[in-house]
C-alpha cells in the first residue's frame, strides 16, 4: 500500500531525507518514529504529494506520489502537523466542507459527520468556531476531516498529542478497527508506550535515514529500549541542586 524506494529530499546542500526504502502492507498500522529533525514531516509531505522528492520514488495506493499528486489526494486522509483548520469555521462546518471538497453526496456527508462528532466526543462543540476550540478539540476536528472521505490510507502526524486519556484510548480503538477493515495507517508519535500497543510495524529514522524497520511482533526488546539504543540514551544530569538547602 505504501512503497518507498531510495526516497530522497534535499533543500540546497541539506539532505532532509536520505534514500528511504521501506514497504507498508494494506491494513497495517505503521509507526514512523524518530527524534525531532529526523525527516519525519518531510517524508509525510512527500508521501501525501505536498513535496516532490529530489530523487527516488514512492507509491501510495498504487499511485506514484510525484506523478499523480492530485489523484493521490482522492485516496488518502491527512492529519497535518499544523492541523489546517480555519478559525472562522465551526467544527461541523469543517466536516461539511470536507465532504464538499471530496464530492460526497450531501446525505452521506451529514451521516458521516454526525457519527464522527459522536465518536470523537465533539457533539457538544459542533457549533464552536475552531479559533475558540482547545488544542485537543482542534486535533479531533482535523482527525474527523481526515477520516470522513473513507480514505484507503490515513497519514497522521502526532495524532495522540494533546488528547486526554479517554480520547486517546478511543482513537486507538478506532484506528485498530479501521485497520482491521483494510485501511492503512501511517503515523508519527513520540508516545512509545502507546505505539508499542497499537502499531503492527515500526520504522525508525535518524538523520533522514532508516535505521530500523520491522514488524512489532518480531521485536526482541521493549520499544522504548530499542528506540534509545537506536537514537541515543536520554541525558542523565543529576541536578543535585534541586532539593538541596537554599542559601
Amino acid at each position: 500500500m505504501i512503497s518507498c524506494r531510495q526516497l530522497t529530499k534535499r533543500f540546497g546542500d541539506f539532505t532532509a531525507v536520505d534514500s528511504l526504502s521501506f514497504e507498508v502492507e494494506e491494513g497495517a498500522i505503521c509507526a514512523f518514529l524518530g527524534p525531532n529533525g529526523a525527516g519525519k514531516s518531510t517524508t509525510l509531505k512527500m508521501l501525501t504529494g505536498l513535496l516532490p522528492p529530489t530523487s527516488g520514488a514512492a507509491t501510495v495506493a498504487g499511485l506514484d506520489v510525484a506523478a499523480h499528486p492530485f489523484e493521490l489526494k482522492k485516496h488518502i486522509g491527512v492529519l497535518p502537523e499544523n492541523l489546517g483548520l480555519f478559525d472562522d469555521l465551526t467544527v461541523e462546518e469543517h466536516l461539511r466542507l470536507t465532504g464538499d471538497v471530496y464530492g460526497l453526496p450531501h446525505g452521506d456527508t451529514l451521516h458521516r459527520t454526525a457519527e464522527l462528532l459522536s465518536t470523537l466526543g465533539l457533539e457538544h462543540g459542533r457549533n464552536t468556531f475552531a479559533g475558540r476550540c482547545s488544542h485537543g478539540m482542534r486535533k479531533k476536528t482535523a482527525l474527523a476531516m481526515a477520516m470522513l472521505p473513507n480514505p484507503r490510507v490515513l497519514f497522521l502526524d502526532e495524532p495522540f498529542e494533546a488528547l486526554d486519556p479517554v480520547s486517546s484510548r478511543n482513537l486507538r480503538d478506532i484506528l485498530e478497527g479501521i485497520a482491521a477493515r483494510g485501511i492503512t495507517v501511517f503515523l508519527t508519535s513520540h508516545i512509545l508506550s502507546l505505539i508499542e500497543r497499537i502499531a503492527t510495524q515500526i520504522v525508525v529514522v535518524r538523520g533522514g535515514a532508516v535505521v530500523f524497520s520491522e514488524f512489532t511482533s518480531a521485536l526482541e526488546q521493549p520499544l522504548e529500549d530499542l528506540y534509545f539504543d537506536l537514537i541515543e540514551p536520554p541525558p542523565m544530569e543529576k541536578l543535585e541542586w534541586l532539593g538541596s538547602p537554599r542559601r
